[in-house]
């Protein structure tokens, strides 16, 4: 598990509704349906890896996120995760206003691309 995801653990609680933008081939929200009980939800747009969600048992919905999240009611999750995705996003303004929208919590991450 990649190190920001490996912290990000700690900080979501059992049981919790979590949504995660930008879930890749969902192996970490597979992680946590196993170890926390999670409802989990997840957005991604690459075709593979909602592929690869599926096969993982994940809830994954295939949505551009400069798009906005409008099908997504208000305080409609306890988490929302943006993990290393906000640098490919064309508004990042508008998903960060709309991740403080529908969830109560909200996690980003971002690389550091000089180190």
């Amino acid at each position: 598990m990649r190190a920001d995801l490996s912290l990000i653990q700690d900080w979501i609680a059992p049981g919790s509704r979590v949504l995660d933008l930008g879930c890749g081939d969902g192996s970490f929200l597979a992680h946590l349906k196993l170890t926390k009980n999670i409802r989990d939800c997840g957005l991604e747009i690459d075709q593979e890896h909602i592929r690869q969600c599926l096969d993982a048992g994940v809830n994954v919905i295939e949505q551009n996120m400069d798009m906005g999240l409008s099908n997504f009611e208000s305080a409609s999750f306890d988490t929302v995760v943006l993990a290393q995705t906000l640098q490919a996003l064309h508004k990042p303004d508008v998903i960060v206003d709309e991740m403080l929208r529908v969830g109560k919590n909200c996690i980003l991450t971002f690389p550091n691309f000089a180190y």
